[in-house]
């Protein structure tokens, strides 16, 4: 097994513990100790600290994947490559401070419902934004050097363990909600500690940047890709928040609470792409350095057909369980309007996360990168314009599908577009029968829960018994049913060598 398949699964495990751990914090701890506007600002406060560092960071995170393999070199330790990534992110960081502070007044006052509640916190996003922002620089770091996991740990197990502390801490009166906020702060800034303790423990490291390696030619480009990059990002770092800022701008924090809730049963159905992405995108950068066409194709076809795969799955078994799900959430009757939000943002989610690896393409062309703020200009365009209209309409519903919307216009013209100039694009003819095995999923999922599901649950004295017997029982049909099918279709030589690793264990034990 090479490198990339055990970091790729390394990472998985940790994304997939972080879930697990996640979702008691998010659905069953967050929900019970704090009030629904409380959740909304929290997220607030978090969205833009990320925005924040998302801007601040001026591309490094796609520069880095670019210009890398130009560095590469063990003897020298890259020329002090990894130099660059502080030092731009600081310029940027810096810059951003100030506009932080000329626009602070005016973003307060967008949230014009709870402007107050939001003003009381505004001033956390700064110290947030910056660990926030080196946390994102040494995982780029490290994902450069193949070493993706112990980042990944921390980030999607240990911030998360930190969450539920500061919430059970709230919880217990032992902090009161300034603690909570004051909490994040803190957690953030001792990741970053781990972080950049670990990369440097790699001994591949320095960041005495090598000048004369650094070319006028290669200058010039590089602060031309960097001006490209960092307006991409302008557009590609709002769009993800947009519909959350207007939901809480337009409808105050109690609705954004539930918005939030919403976003973060979605985010399952892209939890796969999270390793999958991280762990692929230095190898298109590099087929793409060495204009190899063909091998970046196979990369990106392969990336999306097992995302579509994996996060379909896990979106038949969101939706087969969405109910279940809101009958245990402690207040789960206030949530529960945020239903069909889930249904809307997770399609977005699907699509975003099948198509995404493609976009690296454009990003790592040397000669089309510049057409990606194009797109980008008009996903942020589009997100802006549906939003407007559309959550005044339909509140927590219309920012969802705005969110889709854009997403799905977007890529229909973007991966036209690399197709006709690179010769890349992520569909096959696998994911055709993957598609239609989920289809006849959820209808099987509509008719089981319509005849089955009232049946089971009058069974049981307590209904919450026979709901939980009723969720499993569902589930395991399902997902055995579309295994079965992916596995006799053949869609994926991967995944049947798993299948049949995994009844070669079952046979063992038996």
């Amino acid at each position: 097994m090479g490198i990339v398949a055990r970091q790729s699964i390394k990472g998985t495990i940790a994304t997939y513990i972080g879930v697990a751990v996640g979702i008691v914090t998010t659905f069953f701890i967050q929900t019970k100790a704090l009030q629904p506007e409380q959740i909304g600002l929290i997220d607030i406060v978090l969205q833009s600290a990320m925005l924040f560092s998302g801007l601040a960071m001026l591309g490094t995170n796609s520069s880095a994947m670019r210009y890398y393999p130009f560095f590469k070199d063990e003897s020298s330790r890259d020329h002090g490559f990894f130099g660059w990534t502080l030092l731009v992110p600081f310029v940027g960081f810096v810059a951003f401070l100030l506009f932080f502070f000329l626009f602070k007044d005016s973003v307060v006052a967008f949230f014009s419902k709870d402007s107050s509640m939001f003003g009381d916190y505004v001033y956390f996003v700064i110290p947030m934004a910056f660990f926030m922002l080196y946390i994102f620089v040494f995982e780029t770091n490290s994902n450069l050097l193949m070493r993706i996991v112990l980042p990944k740990f921390v980030r999607e197990v240990g911030l998360r363990v930190a969450t539920l502390t500061v919430y059970l801490l709230y919880y217990y009166k032992v902090i009161d909600f300034d603690g909570v906020v004051i909490g994040f702060c803190v957690f953030y800034g001792l990741a970053t500690l781990i972080n950049v303790v670990y990369l440097l423990s790699l001994k591949r490291v320095s960041f005495r940047i090598d000048w004369k390696f650094i070319t006028p030619q290669l200058r010039r480009d590089f602060l031309l890709y960097t001006l490209f990059m960092f307006t991409a990002a302008l557009a590609g770092n709002v769009i993800p928040m947009l519909s959350k800022f207007f939901v809480a701008g337009l409808t105050g924090f109690r609705l954004a609470g539930v918005f939030a809730i919403a976003t973060n049963i979605a985010a399952l159905v892209e939890m796969p792409y999270r390793s999958l992405g991280a762990i692929s995108r230095p190898h298109v950068s590099d087929a793409m350095a060495k204009q190899n066409v063909s091998q970046a194709d196979s990369l990106c076809k392969n990336v999306a057909l097992h995302q579509f795969i994996a996060g379909s799955f896990v979106l038949l078994l969101v939706w087969a369980n969405i109910d279940f799900l809101f009958d245990l959430l402690p207040n789960g009757d206030i949530y529960r309007m945020g239903k069909w939000t889930v249904l809307l943002l997770s399609l977005g989610r699907l699509i975003y996360s099948t198509l995404a690896v493609t976009t690296t393409v454009l990003s790592y062309s040397k000669n089309y990168y510049y057409y990606s703020l194009l797109f980008t200009v008009l996903l942020a365009t589009m997100s802006v314009l549906f939003n407007y209209w559309l959550v005044p309409r339909w509140d927590i519903n219309g920012g969802a599908f705005a969110y889709t919307l854009s997403y799905f216009i977007y890529f229909a013209l973007l991966l036209a577009f690399i197709k006709w100039k690179i010769g890349v694009q992520p569909f096959s003819g696998k994911m055709l029968p993957v598609l239609v095995v989920v289809m006849v999923l959820f209808g099987l999922n509509w008719v089981w829960s319509l005849l089955l599901t009232p049946w089971i649950s009058n069974l049981f004295r307590e209904p919450v018994l026979g709901l939980l017997i009723d969720a499993a029982l569902k589930s395991v049909l399902l997902l055995a049913l579309g295994l079965m099918a992916v596995y006799k279709l053949k869609v994926s030589g991967s995944v049947n060598d798993l299948l049949d690793k995994a009844l070669r264990i079952v046979r063992l034990r038996k």
